[in-house]
Formats: structure tokens, C-alpha cells, sequence
């Protein structure tokens, strides 16, 4: 039976009371400071501050994860404030390696393969600026204790454009398969209603946490764990790939609330 905890509790307090190397996996997006309009999280606070809270959740998850587990984390920044989420990343390196850097797109622009024309597809929020460009990316920093954890990386693979690939390479063992790389085009699921349908200001796509429980490895993710919860994304990729032990902290009753009604909905 899944044993899915959903906890109303501060991620740092909450953590405290889990037994170290207790977790395999954590896939997770903390608020960015970018004054982002969270119910119960003041998301504007002096950057010095944010960077030190940053720390100290990162580790707490550095006591819980296994050695060869894996932090997949997901930071924005905006077009005034590009340099947070590198500097996010320069506050974790003393207590993680940074593996791989996964450029999460949320909409692209392509020429049509006839040369005619271009086909956009994804999502985005336009800006209106005469200096910035509309952003249309973020980033999902591969964390993990030591740098060697080993990945499924086939589980996200792509078929060969090229079919002779498979028997010049012999990397390939004969499958038609190769590395999908760290580039993800995820683009979010349309909707009808934001207030009922996504009633959080701040999302990532389930798929994409999907894609980060895949790539970590089925068969290792025994547990999982999301420090900041929000209305419950995390917990149905990890329903969805069937993972058995699930944690979440969320300081917000409202969301925690409909992240528990959406799992329950998922699971009925």
C-alpha cells in the first residue's frame, strides 16, 4: 500500500524529524524571491537573507540523502534577476556536486520541416519590454552528494533519426535508442480555469517531475521527498511512476489541502 505523507509543517522543521539518509530521491522548486504572491511566504525578502535560507534547507536535505541519491531542483529567475538561480547554485555547492544542468523549455519556436512557415508550440508569459525577451526557460540543477550518481538515461531516450546509428555505435547495444540530453521541452497542460484547475502562482508540470523520477531510476526511488509541496505536482509524478513512499511539506493549508484532494482524485 503507497504511503503518500502530506505534512502542514515549515520543510526545515519538518526535515529535522527524518532519520538521515532516509531519502533517495527529492525533486522540488523553492519559492524564487522574485515577489511571487504565495498565501503564506513573504517571497521578497533581502537577497542575502534568501540565499542563507536557501542553505539551510539544502542542508537538511543533504542529512537525509542516500549517497548515490539525487536533488533535482528547479529555479526560475526573471529577466531583471537572471543571476539568482546560478547563485542558488554557488550557496549548494559546498554540500552538493553539481552533476547536470537540465534546461527545462517551456515553448519553443521551430521552422516547419517543409522550410515553410514556423510552428510554435509551449506556453509563456509575455513581457512587455523594450530590453528583455519573453522567458520562455528554466533550469532544473542535477544536485547529488558525490557527483557519481549513475542515471537511467535510456528511461527519457529518443529514437535514432538516423537508423544506421544503432549498429555503427556501439554504445548503442543494438537499441534504437539514445540519450534524450539536458535539454526537456515540457510544456504546461492547457486550462480552462487557473483558480480551480492550478490555484498556485508558482507550478512546474507533473510531467516534468516525471521526467526527473524516470531519469534518477524507477527501481532506485524507494523514497521520495518534496520540501516544498505547494499543491502537490511532485506527489502525482511519484503516484504516476508508482512509487511507493512519498513526503511533502507545505506550510500552506489551502494548498496542502488541494494537493491531498488531488491525489486522492488521481488515485480513485
Amino acid at each position: 500500500m503507497p504511503d503518500f505523507d502530506l505534512r502542514l509543517n515549515d520543510c526545515v522543521v519538518g526535515m529535522a524529524e527524518l532519520e538521515p539518509r532516509s531519502i533517495d530521491l527529492v525533486v522540488t522548486s523553492p519559492p524564487y524571491n522574485l515577489g511571487i504572491r504565495y498565501r503564506k511566504f513573504r517571497d521578497n525578502g533581502k537577497r542575502e537573507t534568501y540565499l542563507e535560507w536557501c542553505a539551510e534547507w539544502a542542508r537538511a536535505i543533504r542529512r537525509l540523502l542516500q549517497p548515490d541519491g539525487s536533488l533535482f531542483l528547479n529555479v526560475g529567475a526573471s529577466p531583471s534577476n537572471p543571476m539568482l538561480p546560478h547563485e542558488i547554485g554557488l550557496r549548494l555547492r559546498k554540500l552538493f556536486v553539481l552533476q547536470n544542468t537540465i534546461h527545462w523549455i517551456k515553448a519553443i519556436t521551430l521552422p516547419n520541416e517543409s522550410g515553410k512557415g514556423e510552428l510554435s508550440r509551449g506556453h509563456f508569459k509575455p513581457i512587455n519590454s523594450p530590453r528583455f525577451l519573453n522567458d520562455c526557460h528554466e533550469y532544473v540543477f542535477h544536485f547529488t552528494p558525490e557527483g557519481k550518481t549513475p542515471l537511467d538515461r535510456l528511461a527519457l531516450g529518443v529514437p535514432y533519426a538516423d537508423k544506421s546509428n544503432i549498429a555503427r555505435w556501439r554504445h548503442t547495444g543494438g537499441r534504437d535508442r539514445r540519450c534524450r540530453g539536458n535539454t526537456w521541452f515540457v510544456p504546461y497542460e492547457t486550462i480552462q480555469r487557473r483558480a480551480t484547475e492550478r490555484p498556485h502562482p508558482a507550478t512546474f508540470p507533473v510531467q516534468l517531475a516525471v521526467n526527473c523520477i524516470r531519469l534518477h531510476g524507477l527501481t532506485k526511488s524507494n523514497r521520495m521527498l518534496d520540501p516544498f509541496l505547494g499543491i502537490g505536482n511532485s506527489a502525482l509524478a511519484a503516484q504516476r511512476c508508482g512509487l511507493k513512499t512519498f513526503v511533502g511539506f507545505e506550510i500552506d493549508p489551502d494548498y496542502l489541502a488541494e494537493a491531498r484532494s488531488r491525489l486522492a482524485r488521481a488515485q480513485a
